[in-house]
């Protein structure tokens, strides 16, 4: 029997704070399982999501091997990112971001073959400390500039410290030009307390293969970087000089303004934390959320 085939693309975990591995899978061997249940919330808390499902059975005589239950949040067609497996049929996450929207299944495999997915659920987990919301002021993602205004809320149920606060608007760098300049127009709480950072990851690419005489010292393989034009993944991060929320406050809010150096267009759509204008205030849990180091809300891996 063929193994089954399948494609793992890394999601630069360890380089941008996120966990998980997106798979996108082609199927070779068959559906010898039955399509286990939709999972169900059983617990949603702050860094803590429990679900359950009905268990994935074996169609036609058992085989001999256990039944694994992964938990995946769905990303696009075919493409899924693995959240734990277990031979179970209940499941504790721990790492999920809070105040985020997940769109979560359940897949079942064995030894030779695999199930269909379960039906999709939606779940926002609970909120921690603090959320985003989102304006995007800017009706064209092509012209020569990002606009868009912020403001962070506190969720949870002690005065937050602005100062402990890290906000990463995701974006991408088409052609590789990182040139970035950002704008604070105005804040309720004073432009002069927002700080503004641009940060970006040029991706190495796999070493060269090894020469086919061995040396006796091996050396160490120089980083090759992409070829000239690759787009670049990175933020632009907010943190902020003083202030304290009290629970359920709000800074108001803060309008941003980005553009290039030389003021050439820009295309947002493919910018993780983008979204369309609606000409309203939205959740947008694709912008992330860090107080003192630790995520409370937004998962671009989502």
């Amino acid at each position: 029997m063929r193994a089954r085939r399948f494609t793992l693309v890394a999601v630069l975990a360890a380089t941008l704070g996120l966990s998980g591995t997106a798979i996108a899978y082609a199927a070779d061997d068959p559906v010898i399982l039955t399509t286990p249940g939709a999972p169900v919330v059983v617990t949603n808390e702050p860094h803590l999501l429990t679900l359950s499902w009905a268990p994935s059975t074996w169609i036609g005589e058992p085989g001999a091997t256990p039944i694994r239950h992964e938990v995946r949040a769905w990303l696009g067609p075919n493409t899924y990112r693995s959240l734990g497996t277990t031979t179970g049929t209940e499941l504790t996450l721990t790492d999920l971001a809070p105040g985020t929207e997940y769109r979560l299944t359940v897949w079942a495999s064995t030894n030779g073959g695999y199930s269909l997915d379960s039906p999709q659920i939606p779940v926002r987990t609970a909120y921690g400390k603090a959320r985003v919301s989102y304006h995007n002021m800017d009706w064209s993602p092509t012209d020569n500039q990002i606009q868009h205004a912020l403001q962070i809320v506190n969720t949870g149920t002690t005065p937050l410290d602005l100062t402990e606060v890290r906000v990463r608007y995701h974006v991408t760098f088409e052609g590789g030009n990182t040139s970035l300049v950002t704008n604070c127009d105005w804040a309720a709480i004073g432009c002069a307390n927002v700080q503004r950072h641009v940060q970006f990851f040029p991706l190495p690419q796999p070493p060269p293969p090894p020469t086919r005489t061995p040396t006796p010292t091996p050396t160490p393989t120089r980083t090759v970087l992409p070829p000239h034009g690759t787009s670049i993944p990175g933020w632009i991060e907010l943190t902020f000089a003083s202030g304290t929320l009290a629970p359920g406050a709000s800074t108001g809010p803060i309008q941003l303004r980005h553009h290039r150096q030389n003021w050439t267009a820009i295309d947002e759509r493919d910018d993780p934390s983008w979204q369309q204008s609606t000409g309203g205030w939205t959740e947008n849990s694709r912008i992330t959320l860090d107080v003192n180091g630790t995520r409370e809300y937004g998962d671009t891996n989502a």
